[in-house]
């Protein structure tokens, strides 16, 4: 396989579905080739056929597997040359009401939010830090703000996200490599038409995608949205515990 144009070069995880697929495809557009990578090889293929030919390579990863990841990591630069940019966006959610409070569902959800994410960083930091370059993502929520009723599992392992990149954002900075956080709200994604819930601020994929590409070029620290949630949450992580207390008990259900 030819190697293709070493400015734009981009590895996304978590592709196969919701904002990875999007994110993938507006980054085609704007001329980048992307490797693709989730455990379902067939999701990955479909998109593929979708793009330009050429644009985008499929590179199947469960990124719970350290040693695969580093594999994975090496095939794509041996085929499309030296990678750019890297979206580390795989993850999931399970809610779990305190009657169902499980160890599994924690240890599942933190192997592949937290985990996942860690793998990727350690097949990718020691490239990234040798060129001096790069730029590294990673798909956070702003559920990691604050505990939020039923979202123990999912919150706990996005909270890590946060506080791990705000503690690598600079020594990566300090060697030349950029490091984003991305925390979304609530967005249309097969993920979150699972929940029976309320999701305030609720926006299409395309828009936060599209939100999420413009603020990548300009390479912030973090990228939140939807604005009116990133206050509300802001605003939730500043309260007094007893008036946080009294607003998330009113979550629970009758």
């Amino acid at each position: 396989m030819t190697k293709k144009n070493l400015e734009q070069i981009a590895w996304v995880t978590g592709a196969g579905r919701g904002i990875g697929r999007a994110l993938v495809s507006h980054l085609v557009k704007d001329g980048w080739t992307v490797a693709i990578s989730a455990r379902t090889e067939k999701e990955l293929n479909t998109l593929k056929a979708e793009c330009p030919s050429g644009s985008v390579e499929v590179y199947p990863l469960d990124v719970t597997k350290v040693d695969a990841t580093l594999e994975v990591l090496e095939k794509i630069e041996a085929n499309l040359g030296s990678l750019r940019l890297v979206i580390f966006n795989a993850g999931t959610h399970v809610s779990m009401p305190v009657s169902a409070f499980s160890s599994s569902i924690f240890r599942s959800l933190m192997e592949t939010n937290f985990m996942g994410v860690v793998n990727g960083l350690e097949a990718v930091i020691p490239l990234f830090t040798k060129r001096q370059s790069g730029h590294i993502a990673i798909m956070g929520s702003l559920a990691g703000y604050r505990g939020l009723p039923t979202a123990s599992a999912y919150g706990a392992s996005k909270a890590a996200l946060i506080n791990m990149c705000e503690a690598l954002k600079p020594e990566l900075e300090a060697v030349g490599v950029r490091l984003t956080l991305i925390n979304p709200g609530f967005v249309e994604t097969p993920l979150t038409a699972k929940n029976e819930f309320p999701m305030p601020f609720l926006i299409p994929v395309d828009e936060a995608t599209n939100f999420i590409i413009k603020r990548l070029r300009n390479s912030p620290f973090e990228i939140a949205f939807p604005r009116q949630f990133v206050w509300l949450m802001k605003l939730l992580y500043h309260l007094p515990d007893r008036l946080f207390f009294s607003i998330t008990r009113r979550f629970l259900k009758k």
